[in-house]
């Protein structure tokens, strides 16, 4: 563990609160499975991004002048033999780089004293069920002790949105763990493709549990900790649900399998999506739609950089889409007019619905406002094509480098009346993680080829 990066974000965070403003962060609660069994445990990521700490039923105190008071779980040899060894308060310190730790017992007991002559209480917000009503708990001792000279924070501030900011911009080793991240599940997408090819050119019949198993054993093969999200591993029809999950639907030669999936490692999430042929070969009209899917995705990869708008991706991807579905006939120009036309009533709805990518990072839909900070004020509103529902637009984001997002278009396409029969039950989405940069952005999960030629060639192998 590097303590010294725990303990600058942590002075970071205190600098944004300023001298007399005191944080508390708790970690994620324990999630029962069943009965007796609890769901794997995973740290909360605003806790785990300011100390690293991975132990349970922990909570994290910053005040304004940067000293940092961990809570956790005290020494049990017993409980340790079930449940395995505990840091413990008396060596949190040394191991975690905090100035003070105590058994998370003595949390009620310390909590107003820690508050006392602090003008504002930072937690985040909506997060932990139960923390605001806690939070009173502490205030509401303290205020019982004014008579004595107690002074009660005035403001309970939302800890989210500075947290929030620091996160949207990846530091080096942020950048450097999620680079690794996505190398493995490159890995584990090309095992997946490959085992496709191989076990249908063997006469076995595959499912979607199948390749599943795959992408699950390459995770843990590299040291991933477990999948970043619910892996979605889609065999045709099934492609044009958006969140379908990898269940036990027949993998067919002649048809697409799309998959949706990314390794978490050391607390940062990968998100890949590729889709392949089932046997290694794509028809005509499956490679048609492919490389239109393929060429929007590159339109929104040229105007990714610092300096661009977050929705310049989308608006790069929506606008050869669409020219490609009045193309291909999927959409009438009779019925619905010119490129523009398509775009400004949004037709192209019908088979892309989704926008072209998303902030990554601890989480898999990662925090950080998709508006501009500093145009706040700045807004119009406009009447959707679609639900006639008034809209307010603020403007958005300012890509800066640092920044890590997704860059994902997709085209999904239903038996409907007036689509063409070639193109029926094929759902295509090419997605990879992209790294802002002053000059343009790095793509970190194009160790998984993407051109038709390259998936072809992989899954002859």
């Amino acid at each position: 563990m590097n303590a010294s990066l725990y303990q600058s974000r942590r002075n970071a965070l205190a600098a944004r609160m300023g001298p007399n403003g005191i944080a508390i962060v708790p970690t994620a609660p324990e999630q029962q499975r069943n009965r007796d069994s609890d769901f794997q445990f995973r740290p909360d990521s605003y806790f785990y991004y300011l100390c690293g700490f991975v132990e349970p039923k922990a909570w994290l105190v910053i005040s304004g002048d940067g000293k940092t008071t961990l809570f956790c779980q005290p020494k049990d040899l017993e409980r340790e033999i079930w449940d395995g060894i505990r840091v413990g308060p008396e060596a949190a310190p040394g191991a975690l780089g905090v100035d003070a730790a105590f058994s998370v017992t003595e949390l009620d007991a310390k909590l107003p004293a820690l508050l006392d002559g602090r003008d504002a209480v930072w937690f985040p917000f909506a997060t932990h069920k139960g923390l605001e009503a806690r939070v009173d708990s502490w205030l509401a001792a303290l205020r019982a002790r004014v008579r004595y000279g107690t002074l009660c924070p005035e403001q309970q501030r939302d800890l989210c949105g500075p947290l929030d900011e620091m996160r949207l911009i990846k530091d080096a080793s942020e950048i450097a763990t999620m680079r690794r991240a996505g190398h493995i599940s490159a890995g584990a997408h090309i095992r997946a493709m490959q085992l496709s090819a191989s076990m249908l050119r063997a006469g076995q019949e595959v499912r979607e549990y199948h390749l599943d198993a795959e992408l699950l054993h390459e995770f843990r093969r590299h040291g991933s900790q477990y999948p970043a999200y619910g892996s979605i591993v889609a065999a045709g029809a099934n492609a044009c649900v958006l969140h379908y999950r990898a269940d036990a639907g027949l993998v067919r030669d002649g048809e697409l399998v799309l998959i949706d999936a990314g390794c978490e490692l050391d607390g940062y999430a990968s998100d890949i999506t590729r889709t392949f042929p089932a046997n290694g070969v794509f028809s005509g009209p499956q490679r048609v739609l492919y490389e239109l899917v393929l060429a929007s995705q590159e339109a929104a990869i040229a105007v990714t950089k610092a300096g661009a708008r977050f929705t310049d991706p989308h608006e790069a991807t929506v606008k050869v889409l669409a020219q490609g579905m009045l193309d291909l006939g999927l959409l009438d120009k009779n019925k619905v007019g010119t490129l523009d036309d398509v775009i400004e009533k949004r037709a192209y709805f019908q088979f892309y619905m989704h926008r072209t990518g998303h902030w990554l990072g601890m989480d898999v839909h990662d925090c950080g406002a998709y508006t501009e900070p500093s145009e706040l004020g700045v807004r119009h509103e406009r009447k959707d094509a679609l639900t006639g529902e008034t809209i307010i637009n603020r403007p958005a984001r300012i890509l800066r480098s640092g920044m890590v997002l997704t860059i994902e278009p997709g085209i999904y396409v239903r038996p409907a009346a007036g689509v063409p029969e070639e193109f029926h039950n094929i759902g295509i989405r090419i997605e990879d993680d992209a790294v802002v940069t002053d000059t343009g952005c790095e793509l970190i999960s194009r160790g998984v080829p993407v051109a038709v030629d390259a998936i072809e060639a992989l899954m002859r192998a």
